[in-house]
């Protein structure tokens, strides 16, 4: 075989650069400034990343096999260099395995011949429904039917060695039928979530992204979906405060982060993204545009008053139209401090909150009210560019919905948040993936699905829901723009994922709630697991994290040139290698009709415009199940009248005619030149983009669809010893009673563990009595944790018992998620004199049930005289131990009176009277 078309297979990066690029690599060759990774679905199942490693393991044998031969073949050329090819493989049993190191250079029988063992395990797995090409273009023939996400696997992974091909078939790896996909997942929903650590870091060795160092960083938030996702894909966590390549964070960003980041760095916010997420400057920005552009272009959001500043507003328009409203707090989440008036007298006037018209006629299902959290992606602002999720979730209330005023009060008939209505014993959770509308959450296609068969225009219903996400990002994008200009030195550094909230009327009118700022990736069910490791795979892929490496990144670092805008909101492009010279080539090529009108129209654009349009088809090829909606085929006739056509951006201030705005440099509407260029009829070669209004509803309306199953992770409750506990509690009470003491951590996992074990009562028995303890100690002790307004309300006096206990479960549930984060702080690092020993205690905790925790409790806080799980040892207002009463739940009695009571006992009294009254009338479901 000629040296120049192939060479021995060694362990050189070089060599293998090419197999991984088609798999993890897309949009250009590894190496180059346009290529980016690709992320997965189905490498988090277990079994396929058990394949994965087998097989790399495989590989790396095969590879020190074929040193050796190689080693001994070089020696033998050298002692007899007569000796011919022929002849020196025919005395060996064992050949010389080679790899094609150029495969542009070998002709077609060539290439198949060597590449024919990979092409038979690419179409096992699944991922986005587009096929990706090197040049960053969607294939063109896709069909709406049939789009299951197609997956290839990883050519770096798979065993390249010919002579084992058929031998692997045998081993059982080669295919995994729908019967044996779904038996490993039950398998796997058992296993420990952080047994598979070793699992995943294994796997992600052999990605392209551990090779080049790419790494995360986590700030103010963990999502246990992501840092999995990360870790398969060979992603590591950053350690230094900006040596991060993506940056991912729960909060909005600091200024000087975003001013300092480089071309390749990524972060999931944009500067002053609180205009779209706080819900009053939401409202007040839909609000400037209804004066504006039009209320009949806004009627997006209900009537809506900020409080206390327009109190009396709200007073007149209740006048006109007497009704309920819905109150909420103007920066919260998760359905905390929401809740719902007759008139604005019930709302406390001492904080500022956004008071809202109820809709009374919402879109029922099976006689629950319902609401859809849906993804919508936003990775540029100038041009803007949105893309919809083709999935989300349809969160259905417990309790049936009833307008009658006597039942505004509780929250698990009006609310559908998920983070209230769990905690009520009636609520039902999907057990599998594919029942998509089963119990009180569904997905947005099957919602589809099912108003379809009842004769309701579902293709209407999508269209107004991307309208009203267009409008609402139009209504905010100017101060948004504003603020990249300033701070974003790079145009592809920021995207956003917003988690909007949007209520159905029942005349399929959709209502904007509200726009979540980080929408939660908690999987806590397999329909979860499924949506959102899908959505989290294609974010992340279309957005690119550049596959540069630890060289070209230290180059950037040194000395690169921002893309930065001047006075003319113009961005300074940097020289991109090929550019002049396809320019040039452009120009000298004979072309004749569109495509010279097309051609005339891409040599018009400057460097800017270029690299815009560029990265706009790249993404759009990358989209996997996203759908862009802006810009579409007619984006512009429908909402060019918000933009200024000058520089493309959505005004929604109004302009004085005699003001005047002199720019040295003309300005630049990117918006309208990637609308002519993306969907003009002489586009190009590149052609039209397929999102046409028929393929967006089909894509809807569709099933989400995965060839192999992505397993729901659940920890197994360690099973505890009633025994063992009672035994482990003696010897604890004999320390304590000895003079041992617990340290803080171990006084504050013993509390925890305790609320937990009441948390449990209260939703699993509805007719437990222990909600007013609970109250009485949650509000004396303060802190972002605050009663509901029902509990305020002596009006609402026949409080049906599992809704009480769900009310108060959120509370307790919000309180120990804070306690929990706090008690992180404490660590044990070694064991102190006096202290009980952390491995012995331990050992307890892992068999001990409520009893056994409020007994050590009782104890240690009688024989002590300190309170270690609410206070520390130094503090300068600690109060008093108080008497803890003896028998069952004497603890829990006592526990409202060891915090201090600092200006509650008028509220308290209000409680006492509310829960004697629901005493006399018991009231149960």
């Amino acid at each position: 075989m000629p040296s120049s078309l192939c060479e021995p297979h060694t362990s050189s990066s070089a060599n293998l650069e090419y197999l991984k690029q088609d798999d993890w690599i897309t949009s250009g060759k590894l190496g180059s400034r346009e290529a980016v990774l690709v992320f997965r679905t189905n490498i988090l199942n277990p079994k396929t990343r058990k394949t994965l490693s087998e097989r790399s393991s495989a590989q790396a044998l095969l590879e020190t096999k074929n040193r050796e031969d190689y080693a001994s073949c070089q020696k033998a050329e050298t002692s007899a260099p007569a000796c011919s090819n022929d002849a020196l493989s025919g005395g060996s049993t064992q050949k010389n395995i080679y790899l094609i190191k150029n495969p542009q250079n070998c002709d077609k029988s060539d290439k198949l011949k060597f590449c024919s063992p990979f092409k038979k395990m690419l179409n096992r797995y699944s991922s986005s429904d587009t096929s990706i090409s090197s040049e960053g273009e969607a294939e063109p023939s896709r069909s709406i039917e049939n789009k299951s996400r197609v997956l290839k696997a990883s050519q770096n992974s798979i065993n390249i060695k010919l002579a084992e091909d058929e031998m692997s078939k045998e081993s059982g790896y080669d295919s995994l039928g729908p019967a044996q996909s779904r038996t490993n997942t039950a398998e796997a929903s058992e296993e420990d979530p952080e047994a598979t650590s070793e699992d995943e870091v294994e796997c992600g060795v052999n990605m392209p992204a551990y090779k080049l160092n790419i790494t995360y960083k986590f700030q103010q938030t963990e999502t246990k979906l992501l840092r999995k996702l990360f870790n398969v894909h060979g992603l590591t966590e950053a350690q230094g405060e900006n040596n991060f390549n993506l940056l991912w964070t729960g909060v909005h960003m600091k200024l000087d982060i975003v001013r300092n980041l480089a071309p390749y760095q990524r972060v999931n916010h944009f500067p002053r993204s609180y205009e779209l997420t706080r819900k009053d400057r939401l409202y007040k920005n839909i609000e400037r545009m209804q004066h504006l552009r039009g209320m009949k272009h806004f009627d997006i959001v209900p009537q809506s008053f900020v409080l206390p500043i327009e109190s009396r507003d709200l007073c007149v328009a209740h006048n006109k139209h007497r009704g309920p409203w819905i109150v909420k707090p103007a920066a919260s989440s998760r359905g905390r401090g929401i809740f719902i008036v007759n008139s604005p007298d019930q709302i406390p006037q001492d904080e500022q909150v956004l008071v809202s018209k109820y809709i009374v006629d919402p879109l029922c299902i099976d006689g629950h009210k319902c609401d859809l959290r849906v993804y919508v992606l936003v990775t540029s602002f100038d041009p803007l560019i949105i893309y919809l999720y083709e999935e989300g979730i349809v969160r259905l209330a417990t309790v049936k919905y009833d307008r009658h005023a006597d039942n505004l009060w509780n929250p698990c008939m009006h609310l559908c948040n998920y983070s209230i209505n769990k905690y009520h014993s009636d609520y039902i959770r999907s057990s599998d993936a594919q029942d998509e509308d089963v119990g009180h959450k569904w997905t947005l296609s099957a919602l589809l699905r099912h108003l379809k068969l009842q004769s309701c225009d579902t293709r209407q219903l999508m269209l107004n829901i991307e309208d009203l996400i267009i409008k609402a990002v139009l209504a905010c994008a100017q101060s948004v723009i504003s603020a990249c200009r300033m701070f974003v030195p790079n145009g592809n550094n920021c995207f956003e994922l917003y988690g909007f909230d949007i209520l159905i009327d029942n005349a399929l009118k959709p209502w904007l709630l509200e726009i979540n700022l980080s929408p939660s990736m908690g999987v806590d069910s397999p329909l979860d697991t499924k949506v959102k490791s899908c959505l989290m795979a294609d974010l992340l892929t279309c957005v690119g994290i550049p596959a540069y490496s630890p060289e070209m990144r230290s180059h950037y670092d040194q000395k690169w040139s921002r893309f930065q805008r001047s006075s003319s909101c113009q961005r300074q492009p940097t020289a991109y290698p090929g550019v002049a010279l396809a320019q040039k080539s452009k120009k000298t090529k004979k072309k004749g009709g569109a495509a010279a009108a097309a051609a005339n129209v891409q040599a018009q654009l400057t460097g800017e415009e270029q690299r815009i349009l560029r990265h706009t088809r790249q993404q759009y090829s990358r989209r996997g199940g996203f759908v862009r909606i802006f810009p579409t085929d007619d984006s512009m006739q429908r909402y060019g009248n918000f933009l200024d056509s000058s520089t493309g951006i959505p005004i929604s201030t109004p302009t004085v005619q005699s003001q005047t705005f002199q720019t040295p440099v003309l300005q630049h509407n990117y918006n309208q030149m990637l609308h002519l260029n993306l969907y003009c009829q002489d586009a190009g070669r590149h052609g039209r983009d397929d999102n046409s209004e028929e393929n967006r509803i089909g894509q809807y309306e569709r099933a989400l669809e995965t060839d192999s199953e992505i397993p729901f992770v659940k920890k197994a409750a360690v099973a505890k010893c009633e025994e063992e506990g009672r035994r482990l509690r003696k010897v604890m009470l004999k320390k304590i009673s000895n003079g041992s003491e617990l340290t803080q951590f171990q006084a504050r996992q013993t509390f925890s563990l305790y609320l937990e074990s009441v948390l449990r009562r209260l939703t699993e028995d509805p007719k437990d009595n222990h909600e007013k303890i609970i109250l009485k100690f949650l509000n004396k002790f303060g802190g972002a944790v605050k009663p509901p307004v029902v509990f305020r309300n002596m009006q609402s006096l026949k409080v049906a018992s599992k809704a009480r206990s769900a009310m108060v479960a959120k509370l307790l549930g919000d309180f120990l998620e804070n306690y929990k984060r706090d008690t992180e702080a404490y660590v044990d690092s070694f064991d102190h004199f006096g202290m009980i020993p952390s491995s012995a205690y331990n050992q307890f905790l892992m068999h001990a049930q409520e009893s056994d925790l409020e007994a050590v409790l009782t104890l240690h806080t009688n024989v002590t005289g300190i309170m270690p799980f609410l206070y520390n040892r130094c503090g300068l207002s600690v109060p008093p131990t108080p008497p803890i009463p003896c028998g069952l739940h004497g603890f829990l009695r006592a526990l409202p009176s060891m915090v201090t009571t600092s200006g509650t006992a008028r509220e308290l009294s209000k409680y006492d009277g509310y829960f004697k009254n629901c005493d006399k009338e018991k009231i149960f479901l």
